[in-house]
């Protein structure tokens, strides 16, 4: 993935040499569900009758009853792209997402909002959605607007589910980050307030995942209509990249995610879609490079 050639972008707040987590206590991870932990705080989530209150990329936001205290802002953290090479690259596939997503939206005559990335290590405040813990995985916070990554996930992505290896490993990991701002442009059209709604209307638990899912998967594909659009602009793709994102697609899907915790594939249970959905919407999205094929409400085939 030649990277290199994309515009780094000034919205990264880089706050990953505190040690504090920039404070603000909670009773429940209000982070959200990230994709390390989704089995198990979905066990926990059904076992305790909490349901998702706030859509998040790669995870959902529960709350934890009266006694959860939740900050309304997370605090100030230096913006500017990073200086290290981890940094840098984060900042140029943000900037391509920038670039890429303000060109769709003018031709449709809108303005694309940009979002914020934090990037941080261990925990830090993740303002209106409580705390971001490394475990959870990287999410999008709605009413921040703030993408939320520790990159010590990235090489999870390599180690721990073996998605991919090396240099291939690049564009898995542009996969991730696009998959998150995919949640933000659903939160600017609209999407994610509406489906909170459906899933708050819903009549069963299997019904709100359902909904969940359809939105995870039209994330993956709107990141697959960035790297179409991205490669149009710049031609970044090289050998082994697409391969290398079909893989972390699929290595974190609900149904394998299921079967590595030592359990039982339970579809009603999913919130992300199983690693085929994850990987064909992504495709689809790729080879499409149109919103308008990302429509994962509409289709009764998942």
């Amino acid at each position: 993935m030649r990277w290199e050639d994309f515009r780094r972008s000034d919205n990264v707040e880089d706050v990953r040499g505190d040690s504090g987590g920039g404070g603000g206590g909670f009773s429940m991870p209000g982070g959200g569900l990230g994709i390390g932990t989704i089995i198990i705080l979905g066990l926990i989530g059904w076992a305790l009758g909490i349901d998702p209150r706030i859509l998040i990329g790669g995870a959902e936001i529960f709350t934890g009853g009266p006694g959860q205290q939740i900050e309304t802002q997370a605090p100030p953290a230096q913006r500017g792209t990073p200086t290290d090479q981890m940094g840098q690259f984060v900042a140029a596939v943000l900037g391509s997402t920038e670039d890429v997503w303000t060109d769709i939206f003018a031709a449709n005559g809108q303005t694309y909002r940009v979002p914020r990335l934090r990037l941080y290590s261990g925990a830090t405040s993740a303002g209106q959605c409580g705390m971001a813990q490394s475990a959870m995985g990287p999410f999008y916070c709605p009413p921040d607007r703030r993408v939320f990554l520790d990159t010590s996930f990235f090489r999870d992505m390599e180690q721990k589910f073996r998605a991919c290896t090396g240099k291939q490993c690049q564009f898995a990991q542009a996969y991730v980050i696009a998959h998150e701002i995919g949640h933000h442009v659903q939160n600017l059209l609209g999407i994610l307030p509406r489906a909170q709604q459906m899933q708050q209307a819903a009549g069963s638990r299997a019904q709100a995942n359902n909904i969940q899912v359809r939105v995870e998967l039209q994330a993956d594909c709107l990141g697959g209509v960035w790297a179409n659009q991205a490669q149009r602009k710049v031609n970044f793709l090289e050998p082994g990249d697409v391969e290398g994102a079909l893989g972390i697609a699929s290595a974190i899907g609900d149904d394998r995610l299921q079967r590595q915790a030592g359990g039982r594939v339970v579809p009603d249970s999913f919130t992300h879609g199983s690693s085929e959905q994850r990987v064909r919407w992504f495709k689809i999205g790729l080879e499409s490079g149109k919103v308008s094929a990302c429509d994962t409400f509409r289709t009764a085939n998942l």
